[in-house]
């Protein structure tokens, strides 16, 4: 498995290879809306990001900016060996529900514990997101919940031929 050649990120552009392994958790003053249905069901300034090694940010937003009554619980739940077990959400905008679209940390591990009543979702979910209103692209491969913008370079995983990375 050959290693993967980063791209050199241009002003104002962070790359995904210098993101920490272990992942960081930091606060994002980016305005983040988000909107399925054609309704938006989220717009605040007060979102985390989870920044690791060649994976685009992933955003979490609280709870409480939620539109009442879009998010709803869903079964299953997975395991993130640095966040914990997670626990998955149903998005839902008028009649239009995207199952198993989000998902949360209800008790987060200490060194993420800032996460809990935030919730993460799948761009390719939604119809549009947006941070500081540029639309996101969703991180390639299905499996992550990463938001690609202009402000990143890759390569991401989830791209073909990255599973081994």
């Amino acid at each position: 498995m050959r290693s993967p050649e980063p791209a050199e990120p241009g002003p104002d552009q962070e790359s995904v290879w210098d993101y920490p392994r272990p992942p960081r958790l930091e606060r994002s003053s980016s305005t983040i809306e988000i909107v399925l249905g054609g309704i938006s069901i989220v717009r605040t300034d007060r979102a985390l990001r989870v920044l690791e090694t060649s994976h685009p940010p992933t955003y979490y937003v609280p709870m409480s900016a939620f539109l009442p009554g879009s998010l709803r619980p869903s079964a299953g739940q997975s395991f993130c060996e640095w966040k914990g077990t997670a626990a998955y959400l149903d998005v839902v905008a008028g009649p239009v529900v995207a199952e198993r679209a989000a998902w949360h940390y209800p008790y987060p591990t200490p060194s993420f514990a800032e996460v809990v009543d935030h919730v993460a979702v799948y761009p390719a979910a939604m119809a549009v997101w947006w941070v500081d209103d540029e639309a996101v692209v969703a991180q390639p491969g299905g499996f992550y919940g990463g938001w690609v913008t202009s402000k990143v370079v890759g390569p991401f995983k989830g791209e073909p031929g990255t599973q081994s990375w």
